[in-house]
């Protein structure tokens, strides 16, 4: 009889399937979601522009009037190619798959967003992590004996840092794409939080820097919609590994409606930065709590316990991710998703309560 023991490669029978939380009837503050729901209205419009899409054919695979409405949305400089993807994450692993020549590796900064050396693992790279410093901070030295080291062909880049939140010094990254002998990918999934900060201007400027961002902190994570934008010689080389019809017409759509209406998904951004402010302040104001700086949509926090305290929101209906065992530089961390102004009010008071 086969066994799929027999047959599945050794790394992959090694990894863990990437799962979610259950969130019924719960407060969701675990997955750096925009929190708020579209208005009605822009709601049942959309429903109409949906039911007109002719789901029997295929989508359009140049996606021209989505690529068109996205670079207007995201400033993304006409000279750029874009390539998209079923959220970021298949953009994660298609750079992965195109880069995978034998014995190339990955580097990354850690701890940061886990697909990064899950991509590595499924494309069967080699994957290098450089720790950042006990404060979040790039360690430069560390990370350019690395790269000398290991002459990565990828180096991935979180800007901001998932799940630390901080931007990283610009020079810093300019030191890394110096150094870097191959490709350097910078990833902007938090962009609508950081003020303006982005790497596209040097996708124009240098050869080797290419941009990752997506539409779902945006507010539309439910469309798995992000892009790949940089040089031509880059982009070119990833459209060949992206799959056939790989974004779904409905997302098309969907997507090009609510980007041309860009100004609501604007105003809640403007709301959570505003929110994000306040949660901050809230957990300073509580003892034993060390809240680091945030330029994205969450907030990540040292407790006294934070597996008792993880408990304890979720007993009160609170769902935030326990980052706790994850890395060494995480301990005793949770990472709190900015919510709406009740939510954030009813996580801080039951944060206090639970650690009193």
């Amino acid at each position: 009889m086969a066994r799929a023991a027999d047959w599945v490669r050794e790394e992959i029978r090694a990894l863990s399937a990437y799962r979610v939380t259950p969130s019924d009837g719960m407060v969701k503050l675990d997955a750096m979601e925009n929190p708020h729901r579209l208005p009605v209205a822009l709601a049942e419009d959309l429903g109409k522009r949906l039911a007109a899409v002719a789901v029997n054919r295929y989508p359009d695979p140049r996606a021209g009037e989505l690529k068109a409405v996205l670079r207007e949305a995201m400033g993304i400089p006409a000279a750029l190619p874009v390539v998209l993807g079923n959220g970021s994450d298949e953009l994660l692993q298609s750079i992965a798959l195109a880069l995978a020549r034998p014995g190339a590796a990955m580097l990354s900064l850690e701890p940061s967003f886990v697909m990064y050396r899950m991509s590595a693992t499924l494309a069967g790279m080699r994957y290098v992590g450089v720790p950042l410093r006990p404060d979040f901070t790039i360690d430069l030295p560390a990370v350019l004996a690395a790269i000398a080291a290991h002459q990565p062909a990828l180096v991935w880049v979180a800007y901001p840092n998932n799940p630390t939140g901080n931007l990283f010094p610009r020079e810093a990254i300019a030191a890394i794409v110096e150094a870097a002998p191959g490709l350097v990918v910078v990833d902007e999934a938090y962009y609508p939080f950081t003020g303006g900060a982005t790497w596209l201007p040097e996708c124009e400027r240098r050869d080797n820097v290419m941009v990752v961002r997506t539409v779902s902190k945006l507010g539309l994570a439910g469309l798995r919609l992000g892009l790949a934008a940089g040089p031509e010689e880059w982009l070119a080389e990833l459209d060949k590994v992206r799959l056939p019809y790989n974004v779904n017409a409905l997302s098309m759509v969907a997507g090009q409606f609510l980007l041309e209406h860009r100004p609501v998904l604007e105003a809640q951004c403007r709301q959570i930065v505003a929110e994000r402010a306040r949660l901050e302040a809230g957990l300073d104001a509580i003892g034993g709590v060390e809240r680091f700086p945030s330029a994205a949509n969450f907030v990540l926090a040292r407790l006294p316990n934070a597996q008792r305290a993880f408990e304890g929101l979720k007993a009160r209906k609170i769902l935030v991710r326990n980052l706790h065992g994850h890395h060494a530089l995480l301990c005793q961390c949770l990472r709190f998703s900015v919510g709406t102004a009740d939510e954030n009010s009813a996580l801080l008071a039951a944060l206090a309560d639970v650690i009193e």
